[in-house]
């Protein structure tokens, strides 16, 4: 059995490089590239998966339907967490989101992802400006092909 943290740590050297696939109106799938990584959920604590982003299409597909699959590797090893997406941001609030706390969210799962940053009052900065949204998956299944 792969854990999430298993699953997240094959893209460790790329900086948490992992494919994410949504679904779109239509049933067929949309897939990006995302730096990925794992932080507690901040509404329950539980782990959970995690990306920051301002795709447009992506967050329609997830607004309209949370189901995801998020898929990191290394080489020809690969690992795929499967689950429910939450949003958290400017355009979705949440109420475990209050004051300054998506400012910091935001940094967290940045640098979860294997990110980091040398001005973090232009990182907020920007990530404010583009109204940028946190995806936290909560896993329901998690594979691989080791």
């Amino acid at each position: 059995m792969t854990t999430l943290e298993e699953a997240a740590d094959l893209a460790s050297s790329e900086i948490g490089l992992a494919v994410v696939s949504t679904v779109r109106g239509d049933g067929t799938v949309q897939a990006s590239l995302v730096n990925a990584g794992v932080v507690a959920h901040p509404g329950t604590g539980e782990p959970a998966c995690a990306f920051v982003t301002y795709g447009k299409v992506k967050l329609a597909n997830l607004r309209a339907r949370p189901q995801i699959a998020v898929t990191f590797r290394d080489g020809w090893r690969w690992a795929t967490v499967e689950g429910t997406a939450e949003l958290a941001g400017p355009d979705d609030p949440q109420p475990w989101v209050t004051g300054d706390a998506l400012r910091l969210l935001l940094r967290e799962v940045f640098a979860a992802a294997g990110g980091s940053h040398d001005d973090w009052a232009e990182y907020d900065r920007v990530m404010a400006e583009q109204r940028r949204t946190v995806v936290l998956i909560t896993p329901g299944r998690v594979y691989s092909n080791g």
